[in-house]
C-alpha cells in the first residue's frame, strides 16, 4: 500500500478509541503486566504515545514543512513516559492521549497538504533525510505496531494458563 493520507487519518483518528475500548476500567493486573524486565506495560505504552503526540510526530512535521535551514529533528527521548505519566492514572493517559490526537488531527488537517509536500525532507538524527510521506507512514504504523503489542503483552499474561493450547497460539512465544 503507498501512503495515503486519508487513509492514514482513518487509523490515527480510530487509535485512541480502540485503547480506550481495549484497556479502560480493566484491573492492573492486566495494563501493569511486562513481558519481563526492560519492557513496556499497556500503561506504559499508552504514556509513550501520549508522549508522542506532544513532542514527535506534529513537531517534525512541522521542521519538514517549514523548509528552513536547519531541518534536523531534535532527538525523540522514547522513554519520557515513564516520567511524564508518574501519577497518572491509566483513564487520566487514555484522555490525555484522544485529546492530543483530536488537536494533531486537526492540525494535520487544517495544512492541506499535497502530494508535493509529502516529498519534503526533514534530517532524522539517526536516519538522515526523510520525508513527510514517510513520517506520517511511520506514525500510522508505529500505533499499529503499539496496538499489537499492548495486545500481545496482555495475552503472554495467560501463557501458563492456556496449557496445551498454547502450541496454537503463536502471539505466547513471540
Amino acid at each position: 500500500m503507498n501512503f495515503n493520507l486519508p487513509a492514514t487519518i482513518a487509523v490515527l483518528e480510530r487509535t485512541p478509541h480502540a485503547l480506550r475500548e481495549m484497556l479502560d476500567g480493566l484491573p492492573a493486573e492486566w495494563t501493569s503486566a511486562t513481558e519481563g524486565p526492560e519492557t513496556w506495560s499497556p500503561y506504559d505504552i499508552v504514556g509513550h504515545l501520549a508522549d508522542g503526540e506532544r513532542n514527535n510526530w506534529i513537531p517534525r512535521a512541522r521542521i519538514i514543512l517549514a523548509q528552513g535551514a536547519d531541518r534536523r529533528f531534535e532527538t525523540y527521548d522514547r522513554f519520557a513516559q515513564f516520567r511524564e505519566s508518574r501519577g497518572k492514572s491509566l483513564s487520566n493517559l487514555l484522555d490525555e492521549f484522544a485529546t492530543l490526537r483530536a488537536g494533531n488531527i486537526a492540525t494535520l488537517q487544517g495544512w492541506k497538504l499535497t502530494a508535493e509536500q509529502f516529498a519534503l525532507e526533514g534530517e532524522h538524527p539517526a536516519f538522515g533525510p526523510v520525508t513527510l510521506g514517510q513520517l506520517l507512514a511511520t506514525w500510522t504504523a508505529h500505533d499499529l505496531g503499539h496496538i499489537a503489542q499492548i495486545a500481545r503483552v496482555m495475552a503472554k499474561q495467560y501463557r501458563e494458563a492456556v496449557g496445551p493450547w498454547r502450541a496454537y497460539l503463536p502471539i505466547m512465544d513471540r
